[in-house]
C-alpha cells in the first residue's frame, strides 16, 4: 500500500540519510536498547521500505516508530542534516491513518479535538486542580497519578488568551504571545513571569483570544490533520504581530516549522522566538538588567530548545542576569523521558530515562533547577527528591527583579 496521507515522508527526504551512524550514540532509544531498530538510521530504514513497498504499516511499523522519543537529537550529529524530527512525524501520521484503533480515536479525541478547546482544557484544569486539594492525585493508579507531579493549579483557573499588557511608559513595540493549551491553566505562573518581564522591558503584549494549542501534541501523536488546523488558525489569529513569543519549548519548535503544515506557515515561523531568546536578547541589549550574584543552580536543556532550536546558552545567560551561576547537570543533553504523551506509551522507557536524569540532578547537591518545558518540569518532579525545586528560568529572572 505505501503512504496514505499528506504528511507522508517523502523519497527525496529519505535519501538524505546516508547510513552514517553519527546518530546512534546520542540517541537515548539506542543507548538503552543497543537495538538497530531503535536507532534513528534503523526508523529512516523501517520508513524506506514502506515507501519503496517493500513493506506493509503493520504493527512491527508501529512499534518501531511509536518507540521514537522524537528527542531530535540526532539532528544535531547528522552530517547530511536529515529532518528526522518531520519524518517521525509523517511516519505517525501514517500510523494512525492506516492502523486505526482505539488508540488512534483516543488520540485524535485528545490531541487533535480536545486540547485544542479552551474550555474543555480549562474544565479539565478545574477536575485536576479539585483533586490536587483533595490530595488524591498520588493516589490515582497509571497517568491520572501524573497530576501529582504538576504545579498546584489555581482555583479559578486562570486565562491568559483574549488580554493585553502594558508597559509603565510608552511601549517600544508590541509582541503577540502564546497562550496555549495546558500551559495556560498548569503553568500560568510561568506566562505572568514572561509577560511581566516584557513589560519592564518596555513592550505590549497581546495573546490573541481566537489562538488554539500549537498543535506540537497533535503532531507528535499522528493527529496530522488536526496539527494542521492548529497551525491555520493560529496563523489567522497572529497575524499583524511583528514577533510571537512562546515560553514552552515544544510549542517554540513547533510554531518554528509551521512552514510544513498550513499555507502561510512559513512567514509565522519566520516571527516567532522562544522566550529565552528573546529575553536573552534584550538583556544583551540592556533592556533589562544584570543582578549580583552567583549562587548555584542545576539546568536541564529540554530537547526541543537544545537540539531542535539550538537554543542553549540563552537560558544560562538569563540565568546569570537573575544571579545565578548555572551547573550542568548533563552536557550531552540526553532526553528525559517526558516527550508529551510518551510516558503514557512507553512508561518503562519513560522511566528510565527520567530515574537517569534525576541521578545526574541529584548528584550536584543542588535543591533548585531550572527547566523550560513544561513535559520536562513534570518528569522531573516526578523521579527528583522532594524538596528540589524545579522552575522556569525566566520564573527565576522576574523574581529576581521583583526583588531587587
Amino acid at each position: 500500500m505505501g503512504w496514505v496521507t499528506d504528511f507522508a515522508p517523502s523519497t527525496a527526504e529519505l535519501n538524505a540519510c546516508i547510513d552514517c551512524g553519527l546518530c546512534l550514540p546520542v540517541c537515548p532509544t539506542y543507548r538503552a536498547t543497543g537495538d538497530e531498530s531503535a536507532s534513528p538510521r534503523g526508523r529512516i530504514a523501517a520508513m524506506r521500505a514502506v515507501d519503496r513497498r517493500l513493506v506493509e504499516v503493520d504493527d512491527r511499523f508501529a512499534d518501531v516508530m511509536g518507540l521514537c522519543l522524537q528527542c531530535r537529537a540526532c539532528e544535531v550529529a547528522c552530517p547530511s542534516l536529515v529532518q528526522f524530527g518531520r519524518l517521525m512525524e509523517g511516519a505517525r501520521a501514517e500510523v494512525a491513518a492506516q492502523l486505526p484503533d482505539w488508540r488512534t480515536i483516543a488520540t485524535r479525541t485528545v490531541f487533535g479535538r480536545a486540547i485544542a478547546s479552551r474550555s474543555a482544557v480549562v474544565l479539565l484544569s478545574w477536575v485536576v486542580g479539585a483533586v490536587q486539594r483533595m490530595h488524591l492525585a498520588a493516589a490515582l493508579p497509571g497517568a491520572a497519578g501524573k497530576t501529582a507531579a504538576l504545579r498546584t493549579i489555581p482555583l479559578p483557573v486562570p486565562t491568559t488568551a483574549g488580554h493585553e499588557w502594558l508597559p509603565d511608559g510608552e511601549p517600544i513595540g508590541t509582541v503577540g504571545f502564546l497562550a496555549g493549551c495546558v500551559m495556560d491553566q498548569w503553568y500560568s505562573d510561568v506566562h505572568t513571569a514572561v509577560i511581566q518581564v516584557l513589560r519592564t522591558a518596555g513592550y505590549r503584549v497581546v495573546s490573541p483570544r481566537h489562538q488554539t494549542c500549537c498543535g506540537a501534541l497533535a503532531a507528535h501523536e499522528g493527529a496530522a490533520y488536526d496539527a494542521a488546523r492548529m497551525a491555520a488558525q493560529n496563523v489567522e489569529a497572529f497575524e499583524g504581530y511583528d514577533l510571537i513569543v512562546v515560553d514552552s519549548a515544544g510549542c517554540s519548535a513547533h510554531m518554528k516549522g509551521y512552514g510544513h503544515w498550513t499555507e502561510g506557515g512559513a512567514d509565522l515561523a519566520s516571527r516567532v522566538v522562544d522566550a529565552n531568546e528573546f529575553v536573552a536578547s534584550l538583556i544583551a541589549a540592556g533592556l533589562l538588567p544584570r543582578l549580583a550574584g552567583e549562587t548555584p543552580i542545576a539546568i536541564q536543556d529540554p530537547c526541543h530548545l537544545r537540539h531542535a532550536q539550538r537554543i542553549v546558552e540563552e537560558p544560562r545567560e538569563i540565568l546569570r542576569a537573575a544571579g545565578f551561576e548555572p551547573i550542568e547537570t548533563d552536557p550531552a543533553g540526553m532526553c528525559c523521558g517526558a516527550a508529551g504523551a510518551y510516558q503514557l506509551d512507553h512508561p518503562e522507557m519513560s522511566e528510565f530515562l527520567g530515574m537517569k536524569k534525576a541521578v545526574q540532578i541529584e548528584a550536584t547537591g543542588i535543591d533548585i533547577v531550572a527547566s523550560a518545558n513544561p513535559g520536562c518540569e513534570m518528569q522531573l518532579r516526578t523521579y527528583l527528591d522532594d524538596g528540589i525545586v524545579v522552575t522556569h528560568p525566566i520564573e527565576l529572572y522576574w523574581d529576581a527583579i521583583s526583588r531587587g
